[in-house]
């Protein structure tokens, strides 16, 4: 399979993902009207409970993974997605909603991990930077139209039809990886699944000192992300009265982030993912600090809100694929269990700040603005950590050898 094809695959299977989220965002009201929810902010946790669960399934796909190969952990995590996912479209309850979600989120755990994983298994450094950036640019034109597509559904059939889209869009995803996909795993590089191994080689991607730091740096501006599209339906289309225009200016703002993966594809290798991703984060802290000017006066409009939160998702765009692909560096023998010990650590962290956010939410964009402030301040003292106070640091300068496994 060419490399295109590998590229646009893998950034599908993580869409899958981000479809069972953001395809969610319009229907949020008709789901709580429905279900018999009262409180306003207590229907965010269709999205969040989804984003922790997954987080806490990220854990283990990654060293099955390593023991079992790539393939067959991908497709047994898209079936169990398919499963549930039209178990969300037959509950009666919002609490067994939840349950199903929760459940839909473990099958897919893997769904954010093997990518990375594969891709590392055939790129490394500065090349792998720009193969992630591309993926992430394919996989964030998913919630560009994903509220758009579940308003859709809405406009010929109730909320229900949106987890059977999910299912039918997983069972053709599912084909495509069963006829296409080879096993990228090294025979050499398999692992033992001996819980002791396992451990060590979690413990390593946990501890190592020059990724950790970018990992839970990722994970801060991450929950500030999930903050928002928590708290988007209620802020946006509600509170500043954008209505149905909501799933435009969303898709705006996923666009958005698109290109700046786009860009950063593009300008990676010539200056490196540190240098990159370092000074998205300066900026990153300084639009915050612009958002919390407005936010803390009054009579705030949504033109004032909105081009401010598109820079800060276009800034988030440098440093996630950037960010993930400097912490997997290390890793080329472990690389599966060190991305799932990764994704576990970016989605838990990141989906309880965005439950925090979401639930702090106070019919203005205040606890946002602090929230994204607060996140890319400590993202920059991890950053500083990782690399012993050193920033703009350039490890492979242009022209110099990369080690690129294209074959097995």
């Amino acid at each position: 399979m060419g490399e295109r094809e590998t590229i646009a695959m893998m950034a599908l299977v993580m869409a899958l993902q981000a479809l069972a989220v953001d395809a969610m965002l319009p229907a949020l009201g008709f789901i709580a009207g429905d279900l018999g929810v009262t409180d306003p902010n207590r229907r965010q946790l269709v999205i969040g409970a989804f984003m922790l669960a997954s987080g806490f399934a990220s854990l283990f796909p990654g060293s099955l993974a390593d023991r079992y190969g790539r393939r067959p952990v991908l497709l047994s995590c898209i079936g169990l997605y398919i499963v549930f996912s039209l178990g969300c479209a037959l509950v009666t309850s919002f609490d067994a909603l939840l349950v199903m979600r929760v459940l839909q989120a473990i099958g897919c755990g893997g769904l954010a991990v093997l990518p990375g994983a594969i891709i590392r298994d055939r790129f490394a450094g500065d090349q792998m930077a720009k193969q992630m950036s591309i993926i992430s640019m394919v996989f964030l034109v998913v919630p560009m139209l994903a509220p758009s597509i579940g308003q859709i559904v809405l406009l010929f059939a109730g909320w229900r039809w949106i987890f059977v889209f999910l299912a039918v869009m997983a069972v053709l995803m599912a084909a495509w990886v069963f006829i296409r996909l080879p096993e990228t795993l090294h025979p050499e590089y398999r692992q033992p699944i001996r819980p002791m191994a396992i451990a060590v080689n979690m413990a390593g991607a946990a501890t190592n000192r020059s990724a950790i730091g970018y990992v839970l740096g990722g994970a801060m501006t991450f929950g500030g992300l999930i903050g928002y599209v928590n708290c988007s339906q209620q802020l946006v289309a509600e509170h500043f009265g954008a209505g149905e225009t909501f799933p435009l200016l969303f898709g705006l703002s996923a666009l958005m982030m698109a290109m700046a993966n786009f860009s950063n594809s593009r300008i990676v290798e010539r200056f490196g993912a540190r240098r990159v991703s370092h000074t998205a984060v300066l900026v990153f802290i300084a639009v915050s600090a612009v958002q919390v000017w407005f936010a803390s006066g009054t009579g705030q409009t949504l033109w004032q809100f909105m081009p401010l939160m598109i820079m800060n998702m276009i800034l988030i765009g440098f440093i996630g694929a950037n960010f993930g692909s400097i912490a997997l560096q290390p890793f080329a023998s472990t690389a599966g269990s060190a991305s799932s010990m990764h994704a576990f650590l970016r989605m838990v962290i990141g989906s309880v700040i965005g439950i925090i956010v979401g639930q702090a939410y106070d019919n203005t964009a205040l606890p946002l603005a602090i929230a994204l402030l607060v996140c890319g301040l400590i993202s920059l003292s991890l950053v500083l950590f990782s690399e012993k106070g050193k920033l703009f640091r350039r490890i492979h300068p242009p022209g110099t050898p990369r080690p690129i496994v294209l074959e097995h």
